[in-house]
């Protein structure tokens, strides 16, 4: 058994000695006062005090890469100094007013937006919420008034969130309540070649996955829907990443009846994947809308539907309100995480040292059985475990034990798919090529020790 320990490498700034309460008055507060129904990753619960950009500490004082990224929303780095002293310099001027009044952080947002989509997009108009499943609830309710159908459809294996309709539309049984109602929702099949439900194989199989979204609508629906929603790129299913064509050819179909296209960007936007600032245009598709959230705030509530002139007048059928919405601080933070992404050069960084940790997890792959795959692109990476390549039996508990063991080095790792045998490597995009080094390295030690 190996008892080599990668140093993980040091913080240009170590924080000062908490002074806060312990961690158990922590738990006890939360066990007598909060839902029960949080979660928390760890047999022993890690209780994080500071951060900065991509490293944590507990406590005790113990240093962590955060490769989890609070969950893919850290985008730019914990306590990145511009973006605190944006949102320092906000909260001592106005703390909160709503879009019942005129502020000019929420359109200047808006329009910081509309500059990124793709020129020929027509896409340009912001409707600003606190969280993803609140955008990806909006996007669904101007579908359906602009295409006057009901019938929604999402993908097998994805997640858009936790309120009524967007977990409606989260098609993984972990995550959906028996109880919450899913009317005019279908759920069709991901390009998740490593697990292909009918057994092929791409590209001989030309895209049956996708396709088969045509049959769906023809037998489940009237013949007409209202639209399409899907993750460029898997999150919590896994990082699951389809075959090129596969959003071309659904996108056409939805069209063909009648419906639009949403592009849910809550886990792949602002450059995660690298090579482009939104993930939808790895696959070469134009949506009518695109859901936000997560790395927007870095680390602030907030969220954005952004779509066509047209589609965005359906909010004028009814009064639609949100208190939150367009809040002086939370937009600020968003200028300042998106001001950073480009003047830090955020994307390339994530495409550079992203192309390198997928580099060495391949090699890892090769040395470890345990790893039947690695996808995703640029920062946004899974790693699919398995105990035999062959029957691909989902390694769950292996995933735990590795994420228990990788915390005790000093580094924190996601976890998903719907067996729980997914990696998920998705840190603050300001992530080095040492911290890459590190994190395939620690993961290795862990792995020789099971």
């Amino acid at each position: 058994m190996s008892t080599k320990r990668t140093p993980l490498p040091l913080a240009p700034q170590t924080p000062e000695k908490y002074a806060g309460p312990s961690k158990a008055e922590v738990l006890a507060l939360r066990r007598q006062y909060l839902s029960p129904g949080l979660i928390t990753y760890y047999a022993d619960p890690l209780m994080i005090v500071e951060g900065k950009m991509q490293y944590v500490w507990d406590e005790t004082g113990k240093q962590y890469l955060d490769a989890f990224a609070g969950i893919v929303t850290v985008s730019v780095g914990h306590a990145h100094p511009h973006v605190v002293s944006k949102v320092r310099e906000q909260v001592g001027r106005l703390q909160h007013t709503t879009t019942i009044y005129l502020h000019p952080t929420v359109g200047q947002l808006g329009k910081k937006l509309a500059d990124k989509m793709p020129a020929d997009s027509g896409l340009g108009v912001s409707y600003f919420t606190n969280s993803g499943s609140e955008a990806n609830e909006v996007a669904i309710l101007q579908c359906r008034e602009f295409t006057g159908n009901s019938d929604v459809i999402s993908l097998r294996n994805g997640y858009h969130g936790g309120t009524q309709a967007a977990m409606a539309l989260t098609a993984h049984g972990n995550w959906k309540f028996k109880t919450n109602p899913t009317v005019g929702i279908k759920h069709a099949t991901p390009g998740y070649c490593y697990r292909c439900p009918y057994g092929l194989e791409y590209p001989s199989c030309d895209v049956k996955c996708a396709r088969d979204v045509e049959d769906l609508i023809r037998y489940e629906t009237p013949g007409a829907v209202a639209c399409f929603i899907g993750e460029p790129i898997q999150g919590v299913g896994g990082a699951v990443t389809p075959p090129k064509e596969y959003f071309g050819i659904v996108y056409d179909i939805v069209r063909k009846y009648g419906g639009l296209c949403i592009a849910d960007e809550v886990q792949t936007a602002f450059g995660r994947t690298g090579n482009h600032y939104w993930g939808f245009q790895n696959w070469g598709v134009k949506p009518d809308l695109v859901t936000m959230a997560k790395g927007l705030g870095n680390g602030a509530a907030i969220g954005a539907c952004v779509t066509r002139p047209e589609i965005a007048a359906m909010m004028k059928n009814r009064i639609h309100f949100n208190t939150f919405g367009g809040n002086p601080l939370t937009m600020t933070q968003g200028l300042a995480t998106l001001e950073v992404i480009d003047s830090d050069g955020i994307q390339e960084n994530a495409r550079i040292v992203g192309g390198h940790l997928r580099k060495r997890l391949l090699e890892l792959q090769e040395k470890h059985k345990l790893i039947g795959e690695v996808r995703g692109m640029g920062l946004m990476i899974g790693v699919e475990l398995v105990r035999d390549r062959k029957t691909k039996e989902p390694a769950n508990t292996e995933a735990a034990q590795i994420l228990e063991k990788c915390k005790e080095r000093g580094l924190i790792l996601g976890k998903g798919g719907l067996f729980g045998n997914t990696l998920r490597i998705k840190p603050p995009m300001c992530l080095t090529k040492t911290d890459a080094d590190f994190l395939v390295d620690c993961v290795d030690e862990v792995m020789e020790t099971m």
